[in-house]
C-alpha cells in the first residue's frame, strides 16, 4: 500500500494514533472502526456457541472504541447486559516468528476473547487495559476471526465511578494487536530524583532461557545505559540504574520529557519500545518555624490552582473522539492559569494523560468507586483494578497524587445523606472495620508507589482516617459563610486534631487543601445555570490569605449533564467572567497567580459617597520567581459616571518580595467619589520589568443618600423607578431584585409616566436626556410555567441529567450563546431612539444585582445587568416638554424582550434617569 493510500485509510479510523505512546512499539495494527455487534439480552450466545459460528446474524454494527451507549457508537442504546463483538481480518507481523498480543484498553466490565472459535482470555473490571497472548490461535495466511463477549450489569461491587453521565458499556477505548519477539519488555517503572539519579525496574517476560543485552537510549542519544541480563524462560526482574548530567526538572511550567527507548536485544530478535520519563520529585514539607506541611514539587512550594474534571465528551461519553480533543483540554485548563486537575473517581486515558505530561499539568487520579456496600467482593474487585490503574499510569510524570476514595461513597454499610455534614447520626454506616480497610488501602497504595501523595478519601463528611494530605469538600455559598467556614476549617487544623478525622484518628502535620469547592451545591435546589464569576473571584481571595492552605479543587472544569459550574460549556465554548471591565487585562489566570495580592473586604460593600474607606491588603507567594527582588502594587479607584470612566484617587505601594507564604502589607485608605457610583478598587502586582504578574479587585456601592441620585453631569434628574410603570403589554411580566429590576418577555412595551420640575423650579428646560439600563430578556420554562426542584439524591449525583431552565436559580451566565432584542424608545408616541441590546448577559459585571441579593443560598437573578442607553430629545419636542412639563415615556421591546435595571439592580447605579437642563 502506498503511503497515500495508507494515509487515507488510516483517517478512517477513529482515533487512529498508537493509544500508550508512554509505552510504544512500532509492529502493530488498529483494530478501531466498524465491528459487527448483536446484544444479548437472554445470554444465550455462549451456549448456542456464538464464538465459533461465522453466520450468526450480527444484527448491527457499532464503531470501536466507543461505549454502546454513546452516540459515537453508532447504537447509542443505553443497555445494561451482554453484547458480543465480531471482527475478521488478516494480518501479520513483520517478522515471522514474533508472538501477537490482542490488546484493550479498557472493557466495561467483564470480558471475554475467542480467536478462531479458541479462548483467548477473560477479564473483568471496567478501566483496567489488559492484553491476550494470541499466537497459538492466530493464523497469519489466512482471514482470523476476533470475537468479544461483554457484560455490563452494574452490579453492586463493579468500580463504576460516576458513569451516570454516560455509561462505559463494553469496548470504549482502543483495540489493537501487536507483535513481539519471543523475549520482550512487559513494562518498567521509572523513578526519578532531582539529582538526575533515574532507577528503572523492568519485567521481561522470555519463553526460554538465555541471555540478552538491555539497553536504555533517552535524549536523542546522549544517555546510554545497557545491562547484560541472563534470562530465563517466564517472567525476569530486571533492576538498573543512571544518571542524567545537569537534569533538566518537569513542571507544568517546564513540561521536559526525557524521550527515548528501551530494546531488548538477544538470539530471539530484538524488542524496541518508545517511552519517556520526568524527572521530578512530589512531597511535603515544613517550612520556617510551621507546624504544618504544604505540598512540594521538585523541593519547594507549590500552590495547586485545580480544577474537578468529569472528564466526559457528549457524543462519546468518557471516550474522546479524538486525540486532538485530549491534547485541548490540557491547552484549555492551561489557558486559566491552573497548573493541575483532578480527574474525577475515574482513571485517565493513557493518551490524555500524555497530553498532560507534554504540556504540563499535575494530576491528581482516581481510582473508581463501588456504588454497593464494602463486602467482600466488592473490595476484590476494588483491590484488583485499583492495582491495574497504578500499575498502568505509574511512569506519568504529571500525576502526584493517587485518591483511593471519594466522599466515603461505597463505604458505607448502612444509608448516608449525600453532602457535606457534621452531623455524626448521618456518618454511622461508615463502619470502624471498613475504615481499617481504608487504611489498609492507604498504605497499600504508599508501598505500591512511595514516590506520590496518597489520599485515602477524599472527604465531605469530615472522616479522613490517615492521608498524606487533609482536604476537605465544600459547597457554600454568599461571601460570609464562605470566609467563616474556610477560617473555621484552618483554625481546627493541627498535629493532633480530631477535625475532619474519624474514628478515634487525628490530624498529622499534613498539607491542608480543599479538594472539592464551589457553589454549585451551596444553594437550595442547587445553582442551577447561573454565573459564578462573582463567587468565584471572592473565593479565591479566601483561599489565598491563609498561609496553611497550599491549593483547592473547583467543581468543575466543564458543565455536564447536572452540574452546571465549569469554567467552560460542555462543547468547550467559552464563558465571560466579565473581569476585564474591572482591571483591563485581567482573566482567570489572574486569580491563580503564585504570587498574589489579596484584598482582604468583601466583593462589594455599601458606603457614603466621599467617605474614606480602609482596605487589608494581603501579599502570598507561592513561587521564589521574585523573592529578592521589589515589587509594586499598582491601584486606582475608579468609576463610571454614566459611561465615563473617571478615576477618583490612585496610588503604588512597593513591597520588598521575599519568603514563601502569606503575610500583611501595607493596608490602603481609599476615598470614594462624591456621588453615587460603582467604584471599582483595582490592582496590579508589577514586577521590575514592569509585567503584570496578577490583578484584581472589589467594588463599592457609593450611595449619595439623595432621592434622585447624584452624578456627575451638568442639569438636574428626574429619577424613576424601574418598578414604577403605569402600563405594560409583554406576554409574561414580573419584578427581580427585590423590585429593583422589571422584565417583559417577547413583545411589549412599558409605559411611564413622568412629571418634570415646574417653572418654579425650573425655569426653562432646553435639552432633555433619557437614560436607562436595559438588556434583552430570555425566557425560561420556569418564568412560564413556575419553578420545579429536582431531588438530589444519588441518582442525581451519578449523573442524572436536569432540566436547568426550571431551577429557581437559573439564569444563563454569559457565553458564546447570544439572546438579542431591540428597544424603541418613544416620548409623547413619537419615537426618539433605538438601541440593540446583543444579550440578556450576566456575571461579575453586574454587581448591584449581586451586591442585592436577600438570601446567600438563593439566587434572584444573580448577576444579571444590562447596556447603558442614552437618548437626547429632539429641540422641538423639548420646547413642548418645557411647557407641559409632563412626559409619557415608553420603551417598546421587539420579540426579544426587556429587562430594565434601578438603582438596586445590574451594573449602573441609577433608576430611570431624565437629565434636563
Amino acid at each position: 500500500m502506498s503511503t497515500q493510500a495508507l494515509s487515507s485509510s488510516m483517517t478512517t479510523i477513529p482515533r487512529p494514533e498508537y493509544p500508550r505512546p508512554d509505552w510504544q512499539r512500532t509492529d502493530w495494527l488498529n483494530l478501531n472502526g466498524v465491528w459487527s455487534f448483536r446484544f444479548d439480552p437472554d445470554n444465550e450466545g455462549i451456549s448456542q456457541t456464538w464464538h465459533t459460528k461465522n453466520e450468526i446474524a450480527y444484527d448491527s454494527e457499532i464503531t470501536v472504541p466507543f461505549s454502546w451507549s454513546s452516540p459515537l457508537s453508532g447504537i447509542g442504546k443505553d443497555d445494561k447486559g451482554i453484547g458480543w463483538y465480531r471482527r475478521s481480518l488478516q494480518w501479520k507481523p513483520s517478522e515471522s516468528d514474533s508472538r501477537i498480543f490482542l490488546r484493550f484498553g479498557a472493557v466495561d466490565y467483564a470480558c471475554d476473547v475467542w480467536i478462531n472459535g479458541t479462548h483467548a482470555g477473560a477479564h473483568k473490571g471496567g478501566y483496567g487495559t489488559f492484553e491476550f497472548d494470541v499466537t497459538d490461535a492466530w493464523a497469519a495466511d489466512r482471514e482470523n476471526m476476533i470475537v468479544v463477549r461483554a457484560e455490563d450489569y452494574d452490579n453492586d461491587y463493579q468500580a463504576r465511578g460516576k458513569q451516570g453521565y454516560g455509561e462505559i458499556r463494553g469496548i470504549w477505548q482502543p483495540v489493537w494487536l501487536e507483535a513481539r519477539p519471543q523475549a520482550y519488555v512487559r513494562d518498567a517503572k521509572f523513578v526519578t530524583s532531582m539529582d538526575g539519579r533515574v532507577e528503572v525496574t523492568a519485567s521481561v517476560i522470555a519463553h526460554e532461557e538465555g541471555e540478552a543485552e538491555l539497553s536504555l537510549s533517552f535524549a536523542e542519544g546522549s544517555i546510554r545505559h545497557t545491562e547484560a541480563l541472563k534470562l530465563t524462560a517466564g517472567e525476569n526482574k530486571v533492576t538498573t540504574s543512571f544518571i542524567v548530567n545537569d537534569p533538566q526538572l518537569w513542571s507544568p511550567e517546564t513540561p521536559h520529557l526525557y524521550e527515548g527507548e528501551l530494546r531488548l536485544s538477544g538470539g530471539f530478535g530484538t524488542d524496541v519500545v518508545s517511552t519517556y520519563f520526568g524527572i521530578r520529585e512530589i512531597g511535603t514539607a515544613r517550612f520556617g518555624d510551621r507546624g504544618y506541611r504544604w505540598i512540594t514539587l521538585n523541593g519547594k512550594p507549590v500552590y495547586l490552582n485545580g480544577t474537578l474534571d468529569q472528564s466526559y465528551h457528549p457524543t462519546g461519553y468518557f471516550t474522546y473522539p479524538s486525540d486532538e480533543e485530549m491534547r485541548d483540554e490540557i491547552y484549555l485548563m492551561k489557558r486559566l492559569g491552573l497548573n493541575f486537575v483532578r480527574i474525577h473517581i475515574k482513571p485517565e486515558e493513557p493518551r490524555k494523560l500524555y497530553w498532560a505530561d507534554k504540556l504540563g499539568i499535575l494530576v491528581m487520579e482516581d481510582m473508581p468507586c463501588f456504588w454497593g456496600k464494602p463486602d467482600e467482593t466488592a473490595r476484590v474487585s476494588y483491590e484488583s483494578e485499583a492495582l491495574e490503574i497504578i500499575d498502568r499510569d505509574y511512569n506519568h510524570p504529571s500525576i502526584f497524587s493517587w485518591v483511593m476514595f471519594n466522599e466515603t461513597w461505597g463505604l458505607m454499610s448502612g444509608e448516608m445523606t449525600p453532602g457535606l455534614t457534621s452531623d455524626i447520626t448521618k456518618r454511622t454506616g461508615y463502619q470502624p472495620q471498613t475504615q481499617e480497610w481504608v487504611r489498609e488501602k492507604y498504605r497499600w497504595a504508599k508501598q505500591l508507589d512511595p514516590t506520590r501523595i496518597i489520599e485515602d478519601n477524599s472527604p465531605c463528611n469530615w472522616d479522613h482516617v490517615e492521608s498524606d494530605i487533609n482536604t476537605w469538600h465544600f459547597y457554600i455559598n454568599g461571601y460570609d459563610e464562605v470566609r467563616a467556614h474556610v477560617s473555621e476549617v484552618v483554625d481546627k487544623t493541627f498535629p493532633g486534631s480530631d477535625f475532619n478525622y474519624i474514628g478515634g484518628n487525628v490530624q498529622s502535620d499534613a498539607p491542608l487543601m480543599n479538594s472539592e469547592c464551589g457553589n454549585v451545591w451551596g444553594i437550595e435546589g442547587g445553582a442551577g445555570d447561573s454565573d459564578l464569576a462573582w463567587h468565584y473571584r471572592y473565593m479565591m481571595n479566601e483561599f489565598r490569605r491563609h498561609d496553611k492552605m497550599c491549593g483547592f479543587v473547583f467543581t468543575e472544569f466543564r458543565d455536564v449533564t447536572n452540574e452546571f459550574n465549569g469554567y467552560y460549556r460542555l462543547d468547550g465554548s467559552d464563558k465571560y467572567f466579565g473581569y476585564e471591565a474591572f482591571v483591563p487585562g485581567m482573566t482567570l489566570a489572574d486569580l491563580h497567580s503564585p504570587d498574589f495580592i489579596v484584598i482582604d473586604a468583601p466583593p462589594s460593600q455599601t458606603v457614603h459617597a466621599g467617605a474614606d474607606v480602609t482596605v487589608q491588603l494581603l501579599r502570598s507567594s507561592f513561587s521564589d520567581r521574585h523573592h529578592g527582588q521589589t515589587l509594586k502594587v499598582e491601584w486606582e479607584l475608579w468609576y463610571d459616571s454614566l459611561g465615563t470612566r473617571r478615576v477618583a484617587d490612585s496610588g503604588v505601594i512597593e513591597e520588598a518580595w521575599n519568603g514563601y507564604g502569606v503575610a500583611p502589607i501595607a493596608p490602603l485608605t481609599v476615598r470614594m467619589p462624591k456621588q453615587d457610583a460603582v467604584a471599582v478598587l483595582a490592582i496590579r502586582l508589577v514586577n521590575e520589568s514592569g509585567e503584570a504578574l496578577m490583578r484584581n479587585f472589589v467594588t463599592f456601592d457609593v450611595r449619595s443618600g439623595q432621592a434622585n441620585g447624584v452624578y456627575d453631569a451638568e442639569g438636574g434628574f428626574v429619577s424613576i423607578p424601574a418598578g414604577d410603570f403605569s402600563d405594560q403589554s409583554f406576554d409574561h411580566q414580573w419584578n427581580a431584585i427585590q423590585g429593583a429590576k422589571v422584565n417583559g418577555v417577547r413583545k411589549g412595551q412599558f409605559v411611564y409616566e413622568v412629571k418634570l420640575p415646574d417653572h418654579a423650579a425650573q425655569e426653562t428646560i432646553g435639552s432633555i436626556e433619557i437614560l436607562f439600563e436595559a438588556s434583552a430578556k430570555r425566557v425560561l420554562a420556569r418564568n412560564v410555567e413556575g419553578s420545579k426542584e429536582q431531588e438530589i439524591g444519588v441518582n442525581y449525583m451519578h449523573g442524572a441529567a436536569a432540566n436547568v431552565e426550571y431551577n429557581p436559580n437559573t439564569y444563563y451566565m454569559t457565553d458564546d450563546e447570544k439572546h438579542e432584542s431591540r428597544v424603541h424608545v418613544l416620548i409623547d408616541g413619537e419615537r426618539i431612539g433605538t438601541f440593540v441590546l446583543p444579550d440578556d448577559p450576566a456575571d461579575s459585571r453586574g454587581v448591584l444585582s449581586w451586591h442585592y441579593q436577600p438570601a446567600a443560598k438563593q439566587l434572584d437573578e444573580a448577576g444579571s445587568y444590562g447596556y447603558l442607553c442614552k437618548a437626547t430629545v429632539p429641540g422641538r419636542l423639548a420646547a413642548k416638554l418645557d411647557r407641559s412639563r409632563s412626559v409619557r415615556l415608553e420603551l417598546q421591546a421587539d420579540e426579544g424582550g426587556i429587562a430594565l435595571y434601578g438603582r438596586n439592580a445590574g451594573r449602573y447605579p441609577i433608576d430611570l434617569l431624565i437629565r434636563y437642563s
